[in-house]
């Protein structure tokens, strides 16, 4: 008679392989749910920069970023990139004091993690004031909106007809693929006149068209986007330290988890502002 192998209830438990409770890769519950969190938010950012290089990629003008980007606090013009050199400057070095308060929690002292938090919130702000002086050059300096862009590429070589009071002159060439920017004169554009050199439209007078609406409205949405979540982290930093401060976390003794779980969140978005920056102030 063939043996058969018999388990008990007692041998199935001892494994402890059905039971509830346990700790994916030793992961507490709310950080296993901001890492949920973080993943969803993740294919929400992808798909808008996703949807930003399609629509570029179709696109026959799409502006510069050398040339849209390149203004600089006190009157300085013609810095590319030297701004938002700065912003990201500002936000990964958050990132690094965010780590250090990570630690200092996990040592369960107090005092660093106060310190550390309170350089993070700072930087946070730094951030965010860079990016509403960003914005408001843009907005009321070039007059740049989710609906009117000023920014563009020539499609086609040519010879202006006549100038706009700025750097532009009458008798001024230029050539396709050269950046241009629509100045405005009170309440009316400056669309100027010129004249085509060369290819099948060539002799034929034509009026220098806006860039496209994609851009503004897409730099508008991503990047503001990535404020609010700046913006969110900052309140949550803020709840986050006024609790480290009362010693709240110092009864827990868990090595201050919750400040390591919004280091998390902070990191998260200090790593998103890499492909921003990436997809519109580099590529």
């Amino acid at each position: 008679m063939a043996d058969v192998a018999v388990h008990t209830h007692d041998e199935v438990t001892d494994d402890k392989i059905w039971e509830g409770g346990n700790r994916p890769f030793g992961a507490s519950y709310g950080k296993l749910m901001m890492w949920y969190f973080l993943l969803s938010d993740a294919f929400t950012f992808a798909g808008f920069l996703i949807a930003y290089g399609a629509l570029r990629i179709s696109m026959p003008s799409w502006p510069v970023p050398d040339f849209v980007f390149s203004t600089f606090p006190g009157g300085f013009h013609h810095k590319p990139l030297y701004f938002v050199t700065v912003m990201t400057f500002v936000l990964l070095f958050s990132s690094f004091t965010m780590v250090r308060g990570v630690q200092e929690g996990q040592r369960e002292n107090k005092k660093g993690v106060v310190f550390w938090m309170i350089l993070t919130i700072i930087g946070g702000m730094g951030f965010l004031g860079c990016q509403a002086w960003e914005w408001n050059t843009l907005i009321r300096g070039e007059n740049m909106t989710v609906t009117v862009n000023p920014f563009g590429t020539h499609v086609e070589s040519g010879t202006y007809l006549e100038g706009d009071g700025h750097e532009i002159k009458a008798g001024d060439s230029f050539a396709a693929g050269d950046s241009y920017l629509i100045h405005k004169h009170g309440d009316d554009w400056a669309q100027l006149k010129y004249k085509v050199t060369d290819g099948p439209d060539a002799g034929k007078e034509k009026v220098q068209a806006f860039g496209p609406k994609a851009f503004g409205a897409l730099f508008f949405f991503i990047t503001g986007f990535h404020g609010f979540h700046v913006l969110s982290g900052i309140i949550f930093l803020i709840i986050i330290l006024v609790n480290v401060i009362s010693g709240l976390y110092v009864e827990r003794k868990n090595g201050y988890e919750m400040v390591e779980k919004i280091g998390l969140y902070w990191h998260f978005v200090d790593l998103v502002w890499v492909f921003v920056f990436l997809v519109f102030y580099l590529i």
